[in-house]
């Protein structure tokens, strides 16, 4: 995988006080999800004729 869009180490924290463990791969799949999510927003935007992405296009 290219690089990364999420911190693991904020990640695993996060994991870990929901009382959970982390998988070693859970890092990428989340982050390949925010690429996924990115790639949306972006598309969204420019539909709407906009080159800036904002939070509603989530």
């Amino acid at each position: 995988m290219g690089d990364s869009l999420v911190v693991q180490s904020k990640v695993r924290e996060a994991v870990k006080a929901a009382g959970a463990n982390m998988s070693g791969d859970f890092a990428d799949g989340l982050s390949s999800k925010v690429q996924d999510m990115v790639a949306q927003a972006v598309n969204r935007a420019k539909a709407n004729g906009r080159k800036t992405v904002r939070n509603y296009d989530l």
